[in-house]
């Protein structure tokens, strides 16, 4: 952590500060309904197999009419208003909402300390070992390490380490950058995001 340069809130644009929580909020949420399988299903009765034949006759038994044993209200008959995979779980973020997530997250680990810049990010042996003493110098919890462009070495370094997740600049966004404890960025992007904010 020798370069690491601890980015604190007035090192931030003014940009940064002036987001609305509500837009990290929203888009957490639109990007947890994102990853949902959504393979949920139940059978109604038309799918449930038997059922076909008549139970009793209609009249003469004294009891109420039944056309098929695999009516909702029979064992083993069908579910009335189960979830079926039809259902469509995706929601919709602009490209602001999701850019003022991401502000708003970041705002909030340099407010807390969590947000450090590295010039470079790179383990030249391809050892976890080397990564983990990497991520070791920041006494974090756990770490997300962006860096510009990741390499063979650096990533066979990460791949293995529990405590931190290694991205690429593109693969950024609000979620993760409000999942993890801190986060550590090389200063290429580090240069573009403020630029852009």
């Amino acid at each position: 952590m020798s370069n690491a340069t601890v980015i604190k809130t007035e090192d931030l644009p003014q940009a940064f500060l002036e987001v609305h929580p509500h837009n990290l909020y929203l888009y957490c949420k639109a990007y947890a309904a994102n990853l949902r399988a959504n393979t949920a299903q139940t059978k109604n009765r038309s799918a449930v197999s038997g059922g076909g034949k008549k139970p009793f006759a209609q009249k003469g038994g004294g009891r109420a009419r039944q056309g098929s044993i695999r009516a909702p209200h029979f064992r083993g008959g069908g579910v009335v208003f189960g979830p079926t995979t039809d259902r469509n779980y995706t929601q919709k973020v602009n490209k602001k909402q999701k850019r003022l997530a991401l502000m708003h997250a970041l705002a909030d680990k340099a407010a807390n300390g969590k947000l450090f810049v590295v010039d470079s990010v790179a383990i030249e042996s391809g050892k976890t070992k080397d990564a983990k003493a990497f991520v070791d110098g920041f006494a974090q919890r756990d770490l997300l390490v962006v860096k510009e462009m990741i390499d063979d070495k650096t990533f066979l370094a990460f791949r293995n380490l529990q405590s931190s997740y290694l991205i690429e600049e593109n693969e950024l966004n609000g979620y993760l950058a409000a999942a993890y404890h801190a986060i550590v960025i090389e200063k290429a992007v580090w240069d573009k995001l403020t630029k852009e904010g």
